[in-house]
């Protein structure tokens, strides 16, 4: 039998702050807040990209930038084909990496203090290439594949040590700490064993870099997050089961644990190879996360805001990095460091006295 629901009916039935999308058949429903989020942040985000392709040394103005990205004139073609619209479409890719990595491990450990680069995931990519690097075992064009494979081991040992008849969040956060507290010991140890000038380099690497990043890097690193995309689209979807408590999810027939380690492998994924082509950018999967959810309201942490706002905050701290204090250039790892560290006070301030995370 089949039963038609009127469009009065359908609107009582339909979620508070929620917009149905009716397409044949099919509909959608979507949160008006994300929605609204998701639509302000595209033109912030590509008023942003515009000024870093457009400011610097050399000042371009903007629709000449644009021109030239359109390839409808040749007059800035190495400044803005080949410097910094590269550079920049690696910091876009890297950056929503992070947050969606940042997002997912979040909801794994259920705590908004976990990110990659706090449980050690960023900092077991950092000592596989960095090891790489002053032991001379990889190019640099090899660094990720170093990075990915040292990022899930350590995600590995993490899990293996935080199990304990299944995974507590706040055990898992901990031994992650204690895991990126020794391989930071390590990675310091792989530079004082390693060659000087490949030791400088690498220092520089692990503040997390832009500076000579181009097509060549990212074009790996947008395959690979092109072939996760049904798994983060998955993602999405698993983070509501995950959110419930062991009980209920037992009771309703959830693979909990299951769906907690795909979730947490696909985090591990894009933490290893965003930190496998620009170094560990800190701060950036820790506080994307939380920023789009204060902005959407939601229960559940929102990806695709996730990703702009990640996106937005490396383009940002690229952009402030090249032009602060130029012509000397910091690594954009710095600037999400000076900013981070003041919000990650403020997480654990909001935490303690009750409030939302």
């Amino acid at each position: 039998m089949t039963m038609t629901i009127g469009r009065a009916t359908e609107r009582r039935l339909r979620p508070t702050g929620y917009l149905a999308l009716r397409a044949g058949r099919g509909s959608l429903l979507l949160h008006r807040r994300t929605f609204a989020v998701v639509t302000a942040l595209v033109p912030v985000l590509l008023a942003a990209a515009l000024a870093s392709l457009c400011l610097g040394e050399s000042t371009v103005p903007p629709a000449e930038a644009v021109r030239s990205v359109l390839g409808l004139t040749d007059e800035h073609d190495f400044l803005i084909g080949v410097l910094r619209l590269p550079r920049l479409t690696v910091a876009l890719l890297v950056g929503a990496a992070l947050a969606v990595a940042g997002a997912l491990i979040q909801t794994v450990a259920r705590n908004p203090l976990a990110s990659p680069d706090i449980i050690g995931v960023s900092h077991g990519a950092a000592a596989f290439a960095v090891a790489a690097m002053t032991f001379g075992w990889a190019s640099a064009s090899e660094l990720p594949y170093w990075a990915v494979g040292g990022g899930l081991l350590a995600a590995g040992l993490v899990y293996l040590f935080a199990w304990r008849r299944g995974l507590h969040a706040a055990r898992f956060v901990l031994v992650g700490i204690g895991f990126a507290i020794a391989l930071r010991s390590v990675t310091q140890l792989f530079l004082t064993k390693g060659d000087h000038t490949v030791a400088q380099q690498a220092l520089v690497w692990m503040t997390g870099s832009f500076n000579g990043r181009g097509y060549a890097e990212a074009q790996p690193l947008a395959w690979a997050l092109l072939l996760l995309l049904p798994a983060v689209c998955w993602a999405a979807r698993a983070q509501r089961t995950v959110a419930l408590d062991d009980d209920t999810a037992t009771a309703l027939g959830i693979r909990l644990n299951a769906t907690r380690v795909g979730l947490a492998t696909v985090g591990v994924l894009l933490a290893a190879l965003a930190t496998g082509t620009a170094g560990p950018v800190d701060f950036v999967a820790l506080l994307s996360p939380q920023i789009a959810r204060r902005l959407t309201r939601t229960a559940q942490i929102p990806l695709l805001a996730t990703a702009l706002v990640g996106a937005l905050l490396t383009v940002l701290a690229d952009l402030v990095a090249r032009t602060l204090f130029a012509p000397t250039e910091l690594p954009a790892g710095v600037v999400t460091a000076a900013v981070g560290a003041p919000c990650l006070l403020w997480l654990i301030i909001n935490n303690r006295t009750g409030g939302r995370a």
